[in-house]
């Protein structure tokens, strides 16, 4: 069964950092791009960032550019999303998503919390 699972998110000062995570279970992730996505209450899911298969190629939302830094390890089968600086419009629930199959499958999500 192909799952996608979340971590690493937290509360947090303004200015300071946490590691996303997403794991993949059920297929191997290096024949696919992953993108990170976030949703804040009361606001549509958007887009962070992401990655491609190789990870030779990687985007960037304009809000977080600079700041974060999505990489992959497709041996652990494994993306992650390096968060510095952040602030408090950064608190939202952060998702990974891949498309398998042309079908998107997501993950439960991680809850980040910048505080002020």
């Amino acid at each position: 069964q192909l799952q996608l699972v979340e971590s690493g998110g937290g509360l947090v000062q303004s200015g300071g950092s946490l590691r996303l995570s997403c794991v993949a279970s059920g297929f191997t992730l290096d024949h696919y791009a992953i993108g990170w996505f976030r949703q804040a209450p009361g606001k549509e899911r958007e887009g962070v960032s992401c990655i491609s298969s190789s990870g030779g190629s990687t985007y960037y939302a304009d809000s977080v550019k600079g700041r974060f830094t999505i990489s992959r390890d497709n041996a652990k089968n494994t993306v992650y999303l390096q968060m510095n600086s952040l602030k408090p419009e950064d608190t939202a629930r952060y998702y990974c998503k891949v498309t398998y199959a042309n079908r998107n499958y997501w993950g439960r999500g991680t809850q980040v919390i910048v505080s002020s």
